[in-house]
């Protein structure tokens, strides 16, 4: 049986590892200066938009793909802006991350429910994408005084988020295994 899960779930088992490489460099350097924050979120987002969009090309022709298409062009746009735009100022910067996670994380639900039949535990899904929004938000809200702060939040979501996912990726490999191999 050929499903979404074949073999993919390395797809997102290396999207957590390079959220949960990203969260803690943020977290141990949070005195980083706002050009190396830049350049490590820019890094980040650009690479999770390479895998994303790998993802959805070899998830084939398939309804809902279009979700990890938008998702991975969203961190190829805003990760290739921030990396080529080193002169950033902390507000535009803030701007960008919040975009970034934002569209992530309505994509994210989006692709919960739309994956659900193939996930045991959607709801892993659904709970990083509500993290990304309160991340995508937080900005917005919280005048956020200094790169520190923006690094130790974009940390802490990085290593939460990235646990998510390998949860879902070892979840996805386990029903792949069950489905293949009965």
């Amino acid at each position: 049986m050929q499903t979404f899960l074949s073999p993919r779930w390395s797809f997102v088992l290396l999207r957590a590892l390079a959220s949960v490489a990203f969260g803690v460099v943020a977290l141990a350097m949070p005195r980083v200066t706002l050009s190396l924050l830049a350049f490590l979120f820019g890094a980040y987002a650009l690479s999770d938009g390479v895998i994303t969009l790998v993802a959805a090309a070899r998830r084939g022709r398939t309804p809902h793909r279009w979700l990890l298409v938008v998702d991975g062009l969203a961190g190829l746009c805003v990760g290739a802006a921030t990396l080529f735009w080193p002169e950033l100022t902390l507000p535009t910067l803030a701007l960008l991350v919040g975009v970034r996670f934002l569209i992530a994380g309505a994509f994210q639900i989006a692709a919960s429910y739309a994956l659900s039949p193939e996930l045991d535990a959607p709801g892993a899904y659904r709970l990083g994408g509500l993290a990304s929004i309160v991340v995508g938000v937080t900005p917005y809200l919280a005048s956020i005084a200094s790169a520190r702060m923006l690094s130790i939040l974009l940390g802490a979501y990085a290593v939460v988020f990235g646990v998510v996912m390998a949860t879902i990726a070892f979840d996805l490999r386990r029903t792949w295994r069950i489905l293949t191999h009965p």
